[in-house]
């Protein structure tokens, strides 16, 4: 009867034997992630070191075919092949690709780039989530995308049956609540920029601008992304028709080397869309057409170098002149989630959504729009359940 052929990536009996006076060998047969059994062996001063030395070698031995993924492999290793792969699928915008990079780097390969596939258990993994959330939970959310993706690769690989992650806990969400503003904080916040554009004695630099202000009646009068709006070039406005609409075509995104460019789409499909612009929003583009100069990227917001406004400069000013006003907790996507509220209390909700670019209601409603505080008057209806009056 033939002796039983060794599974894949294991090994048989280590024989050892004395070659000199120092001089020892340890031997065994390896069965290689091809299928083919192979002869591994190790040489020391003593059998036992031989020994140990060969135990080693079998434990760390690399497939000697194409396949450079093994249960073996450790996590530095793979993370590279990973990103090649999804690199070259094309299908993740270079910004993506980037955050997954710093993500690596900062919160993963320090904490298991040294463990091989095989030791990436349940176990490990839920102790590095419930460590890295407490006080990154951005970062760990997005640990958890990239190391799921690399394991799995590593399953279709062969190099381990089961993808770990799949029964990591879910990560604590934070509770959302949605904020807008009311026709008062719209006030507040266009007297703060008004006040923040005020010459101010012996301040050096060049004079603020109103792009500010600009870019907040615009964020209002579209529902666009700051980025989205940054974007835009005077090619994609028709301002003279019956109706003036904007098409949003591109966002202003960051690349490494490169700085601030203008992407040429949006951030999701359903985000290349045309708007109709209400009028304050015309009179904004208009007047602006009037006292700007031509610029060779055809942008409606340039610098004066004629590159592309940078949206954390955008942010920065508004934090400049917001500061001290009582209105720390407006950032730029409130203005946002103002334009999708305003329009769900028309029953606007469908409008709401092709209006900010979303792919559907539900994320509208989840995160754009804010709940009634007051229940519609329904007792009507509920006047129904009660008792039935009493016979006279």
């Amino acid at each position: 009867m033939p002796r039983p052929q060794l599974p894949i990536g294991t090994w048989g009996t280590l024989r050892r034997e004395q070659l000199g006076p120092h001089s020892w060998r340890a031997r065994a047969r390896f069965r290689d992630y091809d299928g083919v059994t192979r002869d591994v062996e190790a040489h020391d001063t003593t059998g036992a070191k031989a020994e140990n030395k060969l135990r080693v070698m079998l434990r760390d031995r690399s497939a000697p075919t194409n396949d450079e993924i093994t249960a073996e492999t450790r996590i530095e290793k793979l993370a590279p092949l990973w990103i090649d792969e999804i690199t070259a699928e094309g299908r993740l915008s270079v910004q993506t690709l980037d955050r997954y990079q710093a993500c690596l780097r900062q919160a993963i390969l320090g904490a298991l780039g040294r463990l091989r596939v095989r030791e990436t258990t349940v176990g490990r993994l839920d102790k590095f989530f419930k460590a890295l959330v407490k006080n990154h939970p951005a970062q760990a959310r997005n640990a958890k995308v990239i190391i799921g993706q690399m394991l799995a690769m590593a399953v279709r690989h062969g190099a381990i049956t089961t993808n770990p992650m799949r029964d990591i806990g879910r990560l604590p969400g934070q509770r959302r609540t949605v904020v807008a503003l009311t026709v008062d904080d719209l006030e507040r916040v266009r007297a703060a920029i008004r006040q923040w554009q005020q010459p101010v004695p012996h301040r050096s630099g060049p004079r603020r601008s109103s792009d500010l202000a600009d870019i907040i009646d615009l964020l209002l009068g579209t529902g666009a992304r700051i980025g989205e709006i940054l974007a835009v070039r005077w090619q994609d406005l028709d301002l003279q028709g019956p109706r003036p609409t904007m098409i949003i075509c591109g966002t202003i995104v960051y690349i490494k080397g490169r700085g601030f460019v203008r992407q040429e789409w949006t951030k999701s499909v359903a985000g290349f869309r045309t708007v109709i612009l209400p009028q304050f929003a015309v009179h904004v583009l208009l007047r602006r057409f009037q006292d700007s100069s031509t610029n060779r990227l055809d942008g409606v917001f340039v610098t004066r170098n004629e590159t592309w406004l940078s949206p954390n400069n955008v942010r920065r000013q508004w934090r400049q002149a917001r500061a001290d006003t009582g209105l720390e907790w407006v950032t730029p996507h409130i203005f946002r989630k103002t334009v999708a509220t305003i329009l769900n209390n028309e029953d606007q909700t469908e409008a709401a959504t092709i209006q900010l670019g979303h792919g559907s209601e539900e994320v509208t409603k989840t995160y754009y729009i804010v709940k009634p505080a007051i229940a519609p008057d329904v007792t009507r209806i509920l006047n129904t359940l009660g008792p039935m009056p009493d016979p006279q």
